[in-house]
Order: C-alpha cells, then sequence, then structure tokens
C-alpha cells in the first residue's frame, strides 16, 4: 500500500519509497473505497472542505473503460456545484448542436453546451484535483468493518485503514456490500447493452452539425438511439440498444460495424456517407438492480453502487453528481461534526429528497427508455408516434418563423434528398441545417449513460 496525492501519483509504488504508512497515522475522517467519477469528485469535495480523506483504489492512473463519454444538461450543472466543471471542460471537447434525425429525416436540433470525453480522461481530470489533506491510498479494499464509531476496512496486502465514515463508490463491483452482508435484488437482468467506437464520416456525408443522435426505426431493430459526436480529433458512437446479450446480431456488429448499422438503420448513411468504424466496438451490458438491508453504522453506497440505471435513459451520472453533492456538501459535514456514526445518521443520507428524486427519476425513465424502444401495444405505438411527430412538428414551426426572413422553408418529416446513387447530396441539405440552427430541442432525450 502506498499514499500518493492526486497530482503526484505515479504509476505504482516501490518498497523503498518513503511513503507514511497509514497504520501509523492518526485515524481518517473519511475512506472512500473505488476512485472513479463518483469516488474521486467526493474526494475532492471532502477534501477542499479539509476532512482528512482516503481515496482507495488499485489504479494511481485511471485506465481506459468504456463508460459515460458525453456530459450534458444537469450533469454540467452538479459539475459546477462540486466545482469541478473547469477542469473537466479543460479536458474535453466542447460542442453546441446536435442534428435529430429518425427514419431519414430531420426531426430538430437540440442547441446547449456538451462536452465529449474519454471516461478514463473524465475521472483523472478530476483526480488531477486531489490535494492534501485527501490522498490517493493505492490497493484494493476487500472488505469492511462497520460499527457506530469506527469503520474499518481490510486491504489486499493485509493492511488495515480506520475512518469514521466509509463511502462505498464501488459501481458495480459486488465485493464491499457482500463483506457486510448487503444484498441486491435485480429488478431487471441484462437490460441494456451499449456499445463505444470510433468512426470517420465517408464520402457524400450530409451531416453539417458537430454531432448527431439517429434514433432507432423499427421496434424489432432494438435500438433507441446512436450518439455521434467528437472528443479531441476523433468522432465517437455511443449505441444504445435492448438486445440479449447471446443475440448473434452483438457478433455481426463486432465484426462488421458498417453493414450491421446501415442493415438496422438504413436512413443513416446519407447523413454519414460511406462511414467508417476504426479500431475495436466496446460494449457494457447493464443489469438494473437495488440493494436492499443497505443500512449499516458508518457506511454509504453511492452511485451504480447503491442502484443502477439504465445507460440510455442519460440519468447515470446526474444521479451520482446529486448523491455526492448532498453527501459532501450536506450530510457529512453534519455527521462529522458530533460523536459517532450511527445509522440514524446515515439514513438522512437514503432520505434526502434531492437523492429520493434522482432514485426515483432513473428508476422511470430506464422503464420507460426500454417500452418507447420495444414495446409494440398500440398504446406505445401511439404514444411513440405522438413523440417523434410533436418534436418534429415543434422544430418545423421554429424553422418556420425563422425562414420568414429568408423565405426558405423547410417542410415537417422533409427527407434528405437523394442524388442519382441513393445517398444525400450535401449541398441540398444547406437550407433545411441553417434553420435547423434556429431551433431547439421540442422534448427530451437523451445524453446517454
Amino acid at each position: 500500500m502506498c499514499l500518493e496525492t492526486g497530482r503526484s501519483a505515479s504509476a505504482g509504488c516501490r518498497d523503498d519509497e518513503s511513503i507514511p504508512d497509514i497504520r501509523r497515522e492518526q485515524e481518517l475522517d473519511v475512506v472512500i473505497i473505488g476512485a472513479g467519477l463518483g469516488g474521486s469528485a467526493a474526494a475532492v469535495a471532502l477534501g477542499r472542505a479539509g476532512y482528512r480523506v482516503g481515496l482507495i483504489d488499485r489504479y494511481a492512473h485511471y485506465p481506459p473503460e468504456f463508460r459515460v463519454e458525453k456530459l450534458a444538461g444537469d450533469q454540467l450543472d452538479w459539475l459546477h456545484r462540486l466545482g469541478l466543471m473547469d477542469s473537466i471542460a479543460a479536458a474535453s471537447t466542447r460542442f453546441e448542436e446536435i442534428l435529430n434525425i429518425r427514419r431519414g429525416k430531420v426531426i430538430d436540433v437540440t442547441r446547449n453546451s456538451h462536452y465529449g470525453i474519454l471516461y478514463q480522461d473524465l475521472v483523472n481530470a478530476v483526480r488531477d484535483q486531489l490535494d492534501a489533506p485527501a490522498r490517493l491510498v493505492l490497493g484494493k479494499a476487500i472488505r469492511v468493518q462497520t460499527s457506530p464509531d469506527r469503520q474499518r476496512v481490510e486491504l489486499s496486502d493485509g493492511s488495515e485503514v480506520i475512518a469514521r465514515l466509509v463511502i462505498a463508490a464501488t459501481g458495480m463491483a459486488p465485493g464491499i456490500s457482500h463483506s457486510v452482508g448487503v444484498t441486491r435484488k435485480v429488478l431487471s437482468p441484462k437490460h441494456s447493452i451499449t456499445f463505444g467506437f470510433d468512426l470517420s464520416l465517408g464520402a457524400g456525408a450530409a451531416l453539417e452539425l458537430p454531432a448527431c443522435t439517429y434514433y432507432g426505426e423499427t421496434a424489432s431493430d432494438r435500438i433507441d438511439y446512436l450518439n455521434i459526436f467528437p472528443v479531441g480529433s476523433r468522432m465517437r458512437a455511443n449505441l444504445f440498444t435492448f438486445r440479449d446479450a447471446r443475440d448473434p446480431w452483438l457478433r455481426q456488429l463486432r465484426e462488421a460495424p458498417e453493414t450491421t448499422l446501415t442493415g438496422a438503420l438504413p436512413g443513416l448513411r446519407p447523413f454519414l456517407g460511406d462511414f467508417r468504424v476504426h479500431g475495436r466496438v466496446q460494449s457494457w451490458s447493464m443489469d438494473l438492480y437495488a440493494l436492499e438491508g443497505y443500512l449499516r453504522p458508518g457506511l454509504v453506497f453511492v452511485g451504480d453502487a447503491f442502484q443502477t440505471s439504465c445507460p440510455a435513459a442519460g440519468t447515470g451520472v446526474s444521479r451520482l453528481l446529486a448523491e455526492v453533492h448532498q453527501l459532501c456538501m450536506v450530510h457529512v459535514p453534519s455527521w462529522l461534526a458530533t460523536p459517532g456514526m450511527e445509522v440514524a445518521k446515515i439514513s438522512a443520507f437514503y432520505a434526502d429528497p434531492v437523492k429520493r428524486r434522482s432514485d426515483r427519476r432513473a428508476s422511470r425513465l430506464s422503464s420507460y427508455r426500454r417500452s418507447l424502444t420495444l414495446d409494440t401495444s398500440w398504446a406505445w405505438e401511439m404514444h411513440r408516434g405522438h413523440t417523434f411527430l410533436r418534436r418534429r412538428l415543434v422544430g418545423w414551426v421554429r424553422r418556420l418563423k425563422h425562414s420568414h426572413s429568408n423565405h426558405a422553408i423547410a417542410f415537417p418529416g422533409r427527407s434528405m434528398p437523394a442524388d442519382d446513387a441513393g445517398a444525400a447530396s450535401p449541398a441540398s441539405t444547406a437550407p433545411t441545417i441553417e434553420a435547423l440552427r434556429a431551433g431547439q430541442e421540442a422534448s427530451g432525450v437523451c445524453g446517454g449513460m
């Protein structure tokens, strides 16, 4: 085990490094297990407030991992409240417009700030803000012993860390919850599968805005939507599906992504042209679950360690950041101001109205996105048609108002004109795209993750 601040952490620790042994130090105020986005954000927030924090993780520099890759909406609000947005923005690619498309037809344009960033870069940008008295503890936590007064965290090397409070920000890893006898209730097994990959636009691409969202065309394709957006010099794609892990389509996507995508989404090619996918197609399967019997003295679960949500709903990061904010800015300061860390204190966090509202919203939208994509009952077919028609009509009204001064009207549901080869002509789409720049998203979707 070794200790480092975020600003000086190296790839590992040598036996001869002159780093203080935490077992010989005064106990910590808070130990955080897991230094992903949630754990790192909590450590920075508590460290800035002057608390002695140990952030336990196996990696001094967070390694590549496929998770959230685009930030927008209330995620940005929470990052601002936590004082993290400036460092993240500096490491991200900002874009302001997203073209929304379904069945080869333009719906509307989303106009607000979005930031593209790979997950490991996001986590490391947050970790870079970590400074004394908060420190990174390199090691693997394997067990927690709780009490109403002091908590003990055992590491895989046999060492032990003692603190008044333990925050479990371990994502979907079950080890810590199992060590204290907390169980998971699976609500929707294999709920969704998300894919991520790099791509480049090809000849004839009609996409003139920096990003687009292409929605699934039919319930049978089992695709909610495809996000395409810039991250640095690359174009990144996130595909949100509700397919079974045994579906042969998944293997086809990995082996022949261009053919598989255009087969499922035939209206996509006019916008992307003869696009190419580069490198490996990554994937992430999600079970929806929630913890049961989680109330323990001195131990709090946050983010996916407590409850998962569907990546397509775009609520996971918002929920995580809301929890971190409420825990670190509201509850922990009051808990540490008085002796003890009994269950009565811990239960106040789980009863927090902001957290409960965020949990309910995530659960509701997880079910909604799946039904909106897959359900073929007459009620959902009508709702699906109404949802996209309303957005298209509102977008058309906004374009109509904007076009009066230019004497160019874009009609609702208008398809991109095709040339003799069947691909959309970029020049022919220009009036429609320019008019769309004046519009905004009519009804929400969907940041993803």
